[in-house]
């Protein structure tokens, strides 16, 4: 859950808006090119559809290598490509597949081409696990699998996504909001409020592990906050176990400081401390599909408040990652409220603070 706040005095709603509006128009402006703008974060497909079917790890010419910071084991092909990268006590892996182009074209100029399909592993990697039945059974199902991964799911919130619908017709994907308009005018307030999680997008209660039941609030329909959506993502739709709270239950914790303090996966960029001086400078060491956390605000306290994911280099060669935010209200990898950008000394770069693989 996002807890940024920025200081800013009472406006009427009208004007709050035209102020965020005229905000996102500047920065569009200083980038935009000649490429039309189109209102959906899209997955724009597969580039090469005539790829050669991946082969299952132990074939002929298939080879293992073990690397380190954080450890991970590498699977390559007999043309010394990578073919996986899977780290250990990490479920989220790594596996390459058909290229393919993710955009956002009204919010922002950059565009991800990208071999690279994250998909969740039935358990945590370890060192050997190559040799698994488990391993080897899923990596057969997924090696060159067009059906969505974590990506593929993550763009499916953006604005002007469709619909999609479950069998009992609920509404699982489309375009989401941050969260409803604050109405309370308090000095220093959020245009939008937070607290909107994945329950509350699809309007129905979900049972948590832990025995409590998540209530949908109707004020919140459609709507998923920073830590909402990553939930969303990797929790109701990949199936990554789910805390009710940061405290109650086991898995995926309900806010950013609760994902990034929690035990759950390997930490890639170790939080050293919430200070400037804590941002973490190896952020080569990120990998698609990674959580990045960021301290925004310093009436949070010693809390962390923001929550993304990255999606990997853009056509620029910047590191670029998706999240909720209040400005767009809704997912985005855009540039109104500051460029989605964790390389350079933007506002995100500035602020981030750890990275976690799950």
């Amino acid at each position: 859950m996002a807890r940024k706040k920025k200081t800013r005095p009472v406006l009427a709603g009208v004007t709050i808006l035209g102020l965020v509006g005229a905000s996102g128009y500047l920065t569009l402006e200083l980038r935009k090119k000649d490429e039309p703008g189109v209102t959906q974060v899209r997955n724009m497909g597969v580039l090469n559809g005539n790829r050669d079917k991946a082969a299952g790890p132990g074939t002929a010419g298939d080879r293992w290598s073990r690397l380190d910071h954080p450890a991970r084991s590498v699977l390559r092909g007999a043309d010394g490509q990578i073919k996986a990268v899977l780290s250990d006590g990490a479920r989220t892996a790594t596996l390459k597949g058909p290229e393919r182009t993710l955009a956002e074209p009204a919010a922002t100029a950059s565009k991800v081409s990208t071999t690279d399909w994250v998909r969740l592993m039935p358990k945590p990697w370890t060192k050997g696990a190559e040799s698994e039945e488990w391993f080897r059974t899923w990596y057969k199902q997924y090696a060159d699998s067009r059906e969505d991964d974590i990506f593929a799911i993550a763009f499916q919130y953006g604005a002007g996504a469709p619909e999609r619908k479950e069998k009992d017709g609920r509404v699982i994907a489309g375009d989401a909001n941050f969260g409803p308009l604050n109405t309370t005018g308090a000095e220093g307030g959020d245009l939008r409020l937070e607290q909107s999680d994945f329950y509350d997008y699809i309007g129905a209660p979900y049972p948590f592990r832990d025995g409590v039941i998540g209530k949908p609030e109707a004020i919140r329909a459609r709507s998923l906050d920073c830590s909402g959506f990553i939930r969303m993502v990797l929790g109701f739709r990949s199936r990554y176990p789910l805390m009710s709270s940061d405290k109650s239950g086991n898995g995926l914790p309900r806010t950013a400081n609760g994902m990034a303090r929690s035990k759950e996966g390997t930490d890639v960029l170790p939080l050293k401390g919430i200070a400037p001086k804590d941002r973490p400078s190896a952020i080569d060491q990120l990998q698609p599909g990674d959580l990045v956390f960021f301290k925004l605000d310093t009436r949070t306290g010693q809390r962390l408040d923001h929550v993304g994911m990255v999606v990997g280099h853009d056509t620029e060669g910047h590191l670029i990652f998706v999240s909720s935010r209040e400005e767009v209200n809704g997912p985005t990898i855009g540039d109104i409220g500051g460029v989605s950008r964790l390389d350079g000394n933007g506002y995100y770069a500035k602020t981030l603070r750890s990275a976690k693989r799950l």
